[in-house]
């Protein structure tokens, strides 16, 4: 299987006691192109694997005698508590544990000995559910986001106004420029004509001859 096969694929634990019947389940899962991890009880996960499982098998008997509480340890886990679970026992449910299995709709369970193809069956139940429920949740959240979206984007007055601040700032800005360069275009102006004039009359000054008697 290749690496991009594997990230698609859903992860099940399998929590099961007998090491034959856990590697037979583990066997048949994977031909089926599904990650698997193995384990004998909750201690033995690690977090990490926890926040990667899409679905639970769990094998409630102890030995010959059947622990219903086993499921319930489960559930109370709170990364546990929503994961769509099989379970697998000798037994039928209980009444009170039946209620819950039928109830909720993450919760299958397949009596032994079961068939191989009962426990797929169940398998790809509880996935394709839990697939069409994680699509409505991503489609709520996208509506509530484009709903935010909408409301944040109402049209507002205050940018106009903002632009015309700026605009009127630049016509001021601008006008103290043009003001600034006619006075100092008067001022080169004024020197210039002023030192034009002055050597004018500094040329057109009749020269006085003085003319002394012999």
């Amino acid at each position: 299987m290749s690496q991009g096969q594997k990230s698609s694929a859903a992860t099940i634990l399998v929590l099961e006691a007998d090491p034959t019947m856990r590697r037979l389940i583990s066997l048949g899962l994977r031909h089926r192109g599904l990650e698997v991890i193995e384990a004998t009880s909750l201690a033995a996960i690690s977090s990490t694997d926890i926040q990667s499982l899409d679905l639970l098998i769990l094998d409630v008997d102890d030995g010959v005698s059947c622990d219903w509480t086993l499921l319930q340890t489960v559930q109370e886990q709170p990364e546990l508590s929503t994961l769509p679970t099989v379970v697998l026992s000798w037994d039928p449910p209980i009444e009170e544990k039946r209620s819950t299995l039928t109830t909720i709709s993450r919760c299958v369970c397949v009596n032994k000995p079961f068939d191989a193809r009962a426990l797929h069956e169940g398998v790809d139940h509880l996935l394709l559910a839990r697939t069409i429920e994680q699509g409505e949740q991503l489609a709520r959240a996208e509506e509530a986001l484009l709903a935010t979206y909408r409301k944040d984007s109402s049209p507002s007055i205050w940018p106009v106004i903002t632009a015309a601040g700026v605009f009127l700032a630049m016509i001021g800005l601008l006008f103290q420029f043009v003001l600034t360069m006619i006075g100092l275009a008067i001022i080169v102006i004024g020197l210039l004509l002023w030192t034009i004039g002055w050597h004018s009359r500094i040329e057109h000054t009749p020269e006085i001859a003085f003319s002394v008697g012999k």
